[in-house]
């Protein structure tokens, strides 16, 4: 056999039966679909994973997953359910290999395991947190989906933001930003509110997590004081026609609110309202 025979055997048993993650080796700054591929820094993704307050109850959804790291992470050290969607196959194959070695792989609590997908025609609507590197566009075309998403889903993307809609935390380390938001609940519009055997119309404007609005109160329409919208909790605040101020502390959940308030003279109850 001549020597160059022998070099073409071997060639062909190593691409034939050498593993997969030596056949691919990502490499920082690789082109994707959308973006180039540059990986977090782990320190970057422990605190995104905290900022989440990832349980083992949780459904962790990365996308854009690259080399797996953030899904990883999510089953190891949070003990999550964690799907990583990714558009390179070749990325996709790496990234499973690296939660195999990380004695994660697979589904279920504590397991991690990467997709092939495109993330726009992803269903990921069960998760309870959404992880991202994207650019800003991307993230803005996935906005729409993320603000659709379940009351209180929590959202952290490392390094780009929403644009208006504010983050509701950011850190920073190293000079790179991470941040944070909860899904807000739909709340805009009229609700019927009932105060015992009071009931009143409470009108609501909404952008994003931040609400204003008004009571009806005779000819009076108050306006709310420290009106708060996190996820499905809610809190507001009015002054009565006496000078009384009320405070009210809630959850809401469709259509439909209820929770508990307190006045200055130690007066309290329970509350609902009905959207119109």
């Amino acid at each position: 056999m001549t020597s160059f025979v022998r070099l073409l055997a071997v060639l062909l048993f190593a691409c034939n039966f050498a593993p997969a993650s030596a056949q691919f080796q990502p490499q920082v700054g690789q082109a994707g679909k959308d973006v180039i591929w540059v990986p977090t820094p782990d320190d970057v993704v422990e605190r995104m994973l905290t900022m989440a307050q990832v349980t083992p109850n949780d459904s962790v959804w990365d996308l854009g997953a690259g080399d797996g790291k953030i899904a990883i992470m999510a089953a190891k050290k949070f003990g999550a359910r964690a799907t990583g969607v990714e558009y390179n196959p070749d990325m996709v194959k790496h990234a499973n290999a690296n939660a195999q070695s990380a004695g994660v792989a697979g589904s279920g609590q504590g397991k991690a395991t990467i997709r092939h997908g495109d993330i726009f025609a992803t269903d990921f609507s069960s998760a309870s947190v959404i992880t991202l590197y994207l650019l800003p566009a991307l993230n803005m075309k996935l906005r729409p989906t993320l603000l659709s998403m379940r009351p209180g889903t929590r959202v952290v993307s490392h390094s780009f933001s929403m644009e208006d809609w504010e983050a509701d935390e950011i850190s920073t380390l190293d000079g790179r930003r991470a941040y944070f938001w909860l899904v807000p609940a739909n709340v805009m519009g009229t609700w019927n509110l009932e105060l015992g055997s009071q009931k009143t119309d409470l009108v609501l404007e909404q952008k994003f997590q931040h609400i204003s609005g008004t009571l009806s109160l005779g000819a009076i329409h108050a306006g709310l004081r420290d009106a708060r919208l996190r996820g499905t909790a809610i809190t507001f605040a009015y002054i009565d026609p006496t000078g009384l101020r009320r405070d009210f502390a809630g959850r809401v959940a469709g259509s439909r609110m209820e929770g508990t308030f307190r006045d200055e003279k130690g007066g309290e109850g329970k509350w609902s309202a009905t959207k119109k």
